[in-house]
């Protein structure tokens, strides 16, 4: 399937260039997406996606095909497997940057291909589940976007260290790595909104209805029959 989306963001068009290459700087706004390494090239990492009870894992790699700094044009080529299943999803896209009233205009452009339990919301709900994203995307980058980092004071003496807490070893010169917190996965229905809840739910209400008339049609057949039988022995 093909979607489409745009957004802005309030920051010249260098400088959103720049923080969208910037993957472990946006990763977080991703929701279910974790990064595990990123060489400039490629991504390689993991997105959860929860589908009502059951959470689906996928792994797999993004790699950057193009990367067109004075066009402001990159293409993404992701894929991934369910860790414990058999699902895939493979996605192309294709993000344009454009400048617009002193800030940035994004269009983004995705070829999506999706097997296993997700791709039974079809288009509709997994198009709406996209805007959502994006929209969530878009703020959580224009908040990044509006970090300035603290500049070090000339001169200024360290902060005392809190009481309990244990200095580095003298000589290493490194403080500890940072602890790699766990993503939170991508719920498809709370995502999408109680519309597209409601229309699932219906959607499985009907099978149902369905699937009891079929059997209510097998009873009434059997007990026909069962009694055609016994007309006869009369």
């Amino acid at each position: 399937m093909e979607l489409h989306h745009e957004f802005t963001v309030p920051v010249p068009v260098d400088d959103a260039w720049h923080a969208l290459l910037d993957i472990e700087r946006v990763a977080p706004c991703l929701p279910g997406a974790a990064v595990e390494s990123y060489d400039g090239r490629t991504v390689n990492g993991s997105v959860k996606v929860k589908v009502g009870p059951v959470t689906v894992t996928y792994r797999g790699t993004a790699v950057f095909e193009e990367q067109d700094e004075g066009a402001h044009r990159m293409v993404l080529v992701a894929s991934g497997r369910e860790t414990r299943g058999q699902g895939t999803a493979r996605a192309t896209v294709t993000g344009t940057l454009t400048e617009r009233d002193g800030g940035t205009a994004v269009s983004v452009d995705t070829d999506l291909t999706v097997t296993g339990r997700p791709a039974q919301f079809g288009r509709g709900v997994l198009a709406e589940v996209g805007d959502r994203l994006v929209g969530r995307f878009a703020s959580c980058l224009e908040e990044r976007l509006a970090e300035r980092p603290a500049a070090p004071v000339a001169g200024a003496a360290a902060p005392p260290a809190e009481a309990g807490a244990t200095a580095p070893p003298v000589g290493t010169g490194a403080a500890a790595p940072p602890v790699r917190e766990e993503a939170e996965p991508l719920d498809l229905l709370r995502t999408a909104g109680l519309p597209v809840a409601k229309r699932v739910a219906a959607a499985l209400a009907a099978a149902a209805a369905v699937a009891l008339a079929a059997v209510g049609l097998r009873r009434r057949g059997r007990t026909r029959s069962g009694r055609g039988r016994k007309g006869a022995r009369r």
